[in-house]
């Protein structure tokens, strides 16, 4: 913001937390892309949490992107305090309405930013232009076209920007494969909405989870994903809440309890998950909670899951079909 040559535009990504304490934030085009509990035990309430992320939109010039698939998102637009003239834009995974992006056939298509919005579609990019078709990168996709159009950004650039896009670690990032098992890394899915997504990228899981909740719930996620889980291994300080919640809801899935955590501990979870994972299966690293308790952070909590991964592959009784149960500080 203060270099001696002004840039003509910044992308600014704000937590909960810095919008909390924000007064001053008016954007050119603002997008909040969900609403679900987090972060509960530092502000309090959902709806304080709410009313933080919808800062977000306060004194928005241009447009005020929402998603269509969480009402809440669209009630903060409804109720923000926007410069006039600043438009509502919803971005869905459907076929979109005017004043929306959306998917047609495959494409990205804009029916927001152009004139004939009533009757015609900018062509923006293909889903093959995109680093991962899960249906939340799609989303971010999305929100990142509907706010760069917001800005002026023509379509062919929408294109080329998506294209160059590479993930960042530990963002569904596959880190082996061995015996039709892939091993997935998402470290960054840190609360069940997050995990939720994860888990709806995969159609047959072995699950590992656990750590810092935060004062989130599982009932739901649980319930939402019972049908993709082959089994459930679980870490960290608040596994049992996890736990407790498939035992509601899902009692006939598996479940091994990592109790250890030392160095070792991920070691005893990739075993475990070795154990339980059949050809086709992914084991997929989605905590659903922070990392805090065991991990400086959640890249960390990654890297050690990648390694832990690498060591079991490497050896002579690497993959799934080889592997034991894990031993020393696991309960089933």
């Amino acid at each position: 913001i203060t270099d001696p040559t002004p840039y003509e535009v910044l992308a600014v990504e704000l937590s909960s937390f810095q919008l909390h304490w924000t007064r001053s934030v008016r954007a050119q085009a603002a997008a909040v892309l969900n609403l679900a509990p987090d972060h509960l035990d530092w502000h309090g309430s959902l709806a304080e949490y709410a009313a933080d992320k919808a800062k977000a939109y306060a004194g928005v010039e241009r447009a005020a992107v929402y998603t269509v698939s969480d009402p809440a998102t669209e009630t903060m637009v409804r109720e923000a305090d926007v410069t006039e003239g600043a438009r509502a834009i919803g971005v869905t995974l459907g076929i979109p309405g005017p004043g929306q992006l959306g998917i047609v056939d495959g494409r990205l298509v804009d029916r927001a930013f152009l004139p004939e919005r009533a009757t015609h579609a900018v062509d923006l990019a293909g889903l093959a232009d995109l680093p991962s078709v899960a249906a939340h990168n799609v989303l971010d996709a999305l929100a990142a076209a509907a706010l760069a159009r917001a800005h002026g950004v023509p379509a062919h650039a929408v294109r080329d920007g998506l294209r160059a896009v590479s993930l960042d670690p530990h963002r569904i990032c596959p880190v082996g494969e061995a015996d039709g098992v892939r091993w997935v890394d998402d470290s960054k899915a840190t609360n069940p909405h997050a995990a939720a997504a994860s888990l709806a990228a995969y159609p047959h899981v072995v699950w590992v989870a656990g750590g810092l909740a935060k004062g989130a719930q599982f009932d739901q996620l649980v319930t939402a994903t019972a049908g993709r889980l082959r089994g459930v291994v679980l870490l960290g300080r608040d596994r049992a809440a996890i736990a407790q919640a498939l035992a509601r809801h899902a009692a006939e899935i598996p479940v091994v309890e990592v109790a250890s955590t030392d160095t070792a501990a991920m070691d005893l979870v990739v075993r475990a998950a070795a154990s339980l994972a059949r050809a086709g299966d992914t084991v997929l690293l989605a905590p659903a909670c922070a990392s805090m308790d065991m991990f400086t952070d959640y890249a960390a909590r990654g890297d050690a899951f990648s390694a832990a991964v690498a060591r079991l592959l490497t050896t002579p009784s690497g993959g799934a079909a080889g592997s034991s149960r894990a031993g020393d500080g696991a309960t089933s």
